[in-house]
């Protein structure tokens, strides 16, 4: 169960980042809404998951999921422009997550 809130913190992560954005430094009321729930419910979901993994793991896999995660919307949401060095540091980031989960104890 603590993957999932893992995943759910994630999630969540890259959900209040992307909000914060279409927040436009928070004058627009829903998306600072989401930002601020958003960020709330991922610490929760993070803390859950950390009763039973370890810190080091949950953590980098929480800020892996969000930098690749916003990395990602804000190309297709925001239209960002992503360079090559930037592609090969993304792929990086996804094959310690994938690192991480599969040597765990």
């Amino acid at each position: 169960m603590e993957w999932i809130w893992l995943l759910m913190a994630g999630v969540l992560e890259v959900t209040w980042a992307v909000a914060m954005k279409a927040s436009n430094g928070f004058k627009v009321f829903i998306p600072s809404v989401i930002t601020v729930l958003g960020y709330i419910f991922s610490a929760v979901f993070l803390a859950m998951a950390l009763r039973k993994l370890p810190i080091g793991t949950a953590y980098a896999m929480w800020t892996g999921f969000g930098i690749v995660g916003t990395t990602v919307l804000g190309m297709m949401i925001f239209h960002e422009k992503i360079t090559l060095p930037q592609v090969i540091c993304i792929i990086l980031i996804i094959s310690g997550i994938v690192g991480l989960k599969l040597l765990e104890k």
